[in-house]
C-alpha cells in the first residue's frame, strides 16, 4: 500500500512539495486552510510576482545575512533555474528585468498560480481547500490531522504554512504551533525584510522623499553590523525600499542599534 502523505499550506512551498512528492507516484494531498491556492502569492511585487532571482546561485547566497550553511542542500537541490524551468513546462513565459529579477511575461501573480496549479494536476495531487487544520497528533506510526470535527490519518506531513508576516492571507503562526507540539525548537520570532519605524518626529517631514546611490549603515553599541548601498525611501513612520528592507533582517537580532545614512 503506499504512503500517504499530507503536505499543509497551498503557498508555492507547498505546491512545490506536493508536485514533486506527487511526482514520484505518492499517495499525495495537499491542505489549504483558504478558499484557494497562493494567495499571498497573488499580491506578491504588486501584483506581479518576483518569481526567482536569475543571477548565478553562487551569488544568491551573498544576500543571506545568517546561517548560509543551512540553506547550501536547498540551493542547490531546487535552485533558481530549477523553478523557471518548471514554470516555463507548465506554459508559463518568463522575463528578467533590471537586477536579475525573474517576473511572468505577462505581469500577472495569477498567470504564476494557473501554472503552479497545472503542476499539481499533472502530479495527481488531491487539493482540499478551506480545510483548516486544528491539530496534528503523532500515535503510532500514524499523524491524525484534525480538519474541522473530522479526522485523517497519514503516514507523513510536510508543514509549508509559512511564518505570520500576512495574517490576513492564512500566515497566522499554525505550522509553527504545529511543529513546537512535534518536539521542534522554536526560537523566538522577528520581523525581516520590512520597513524600519523611526521614533524621531521629524522624519514624518520627509515623508515621499526618494533618495538614490546612498549608503545605510546599521551600528549596535558603535560596531558596524551591516552595511546596504542602494535606493531607500522616507515614510510616514520611517524608512523604506530596498535597502532599508536588506538591513532589516540583519538588526532585528540586535537590541540597541544606531543607523547611519550617508
Amino acid at each position: 500500500m503506499s504512503e500517504k502523505i499530507a503536505v499543509i499550506g497551498g503557498g508555492p512551498a507547498g505546491i512545490i512539495a506536493a508536485g514533486i512528492i506527487g511526482s514520484r507516484g505518492k499517495d499525495i494531498v495537499l491542505l489549504e486552510k483558504n478558499e484557494r491556492l497562493g494567495k499571498k502569492l497573488f499580491i506578491t511585487g504588486k501584483g506581479r510576482c518576483n518569481i526567482t532571482n536569475a543571477a548565478p546561485i553562487e551569488e544568491l547566497f551573498d544576500y543571506i545575512n545568517t546561517n548560509k550553511n543551512f540553506l547550501y542542500s536547498s540551493f542547490y537541490s531546487f535552485t533558481n533555474e530549477n523553478i523557471i524551468e518548471l514554470l516555463e513546462s507548465m506554459g508559463l513565459k518568463t522575463k528578467v528585468e533590471r537586477g536579475n529579477r525573474v517576473f511572468p511575461q505577462s505581469d500577472k501573480s495569477s498567470d504564476v498560480i494557473k501554472a503552479l496549479e497545472k503542476f499539481l494536476k499533472k502530479n495527481n495531487v488531491r487539493v482540499m481547500l478551506s480545510a483548516n487544520v486544528k491539530n496534528i497528533i503523532y500515535n503510532n506510526d500514524k499523524f491524525i490531522i484534525t480538519i474541522g470535527e473530522e479526522k485523517y490519518e497519514y503516514d507523513k506531513v510536510v508543514i509549508a504554512t509559512g511564518g505570520v508576516s500576512y495574517p490576513a492571507t492564512g500566515s497566522t503562526g499554525d505550522g509553527i504551533q504545529f511543529a513546537k507540539r512535534m518536539g521542534h525548537n522554536i526560537i523566538p520570532l522577528k520581523p525581516s525584510l520590512v520597513p524600519i519605524e523611526i521614533d524621531n518626529e521629524w522624519i514624518k517631514e520627509l515623508q515621499g522623499v526618494s533618495l538614490k546611490n546612498v549608503q545605510l549603515n546599521a551600528y549596535c553599541r558603535n560596531k558596524l553590523i551591516q552595511e546596504e548601498f542602494g535606493e531607500m525611501i522616507f515614510t510616514h513612520f520611517g524608512i523604506s525600499g530596498p535597502i532599508v528592507l536588506s538591513i532589516s533582517n540583519g538588526i532585528n537580532k540586535h537590541a540597541n542599534k544606531e543607523l547611519k545614512l550617508k
